[in-house]
């Protein structure tokens, strides 16, 4: 059986910066067709700085899903693309004080849906 530890439960249970922003400058969204986990990070920059003004994420998931988006939020705001482009997904775990190794993949949902709305704004800039 999976038991998480208390930080997981914590960012599952209140996950922070949970929600959607209106006309976000990029967005990322990965998922995961065995488990069915589905990951979405919106973004909001000051591009004058090319720096993480805003972050926040909607997740269909378990509670690795859900405490691996809201960790990957808290880890990125206020980082340059480049900063934030280099979380990765044990960086993530650590931060959570480990995970089940069966919700690993979580936490490369999360880096990877980060990298992924960073690439999508670096492509439209």
């Amino acid at each position: 059986m999976n038991t998480y530890n208390k930080t997981v439960l914590k960012y599952f249970k209140n996950p922070k910066n949970l929600g959607e922003i209106k006309n976000p400058d990029a967005t990322g969204t990965v998922g995961n067709p065995v488990c069915g986990d589905v990951m979405k990070i919106y973004l909001r920059l000051d591009k004058t700085k090319n720096r993480i003004k805003n972050i926040k994420f909607q997740t269909m998931g378990c509670a690795a899903a859900i405490a691996t988006s809201s960790m990957i939020t808290e880890l990125a705001k206020g980082k340059t693309l480049k900063e934030a482009r280099k979380i990765s997904n044990k960086d993530v775990a650590s931060k959570l004080n480990g995970l089940p190794s069966l919700k690993m993949h979580c936490s490369n949902l999360a880096a990877s849906a980060l990298k992924q709305a960073i690439d999508n704004f670096e492509r439209k800039e």
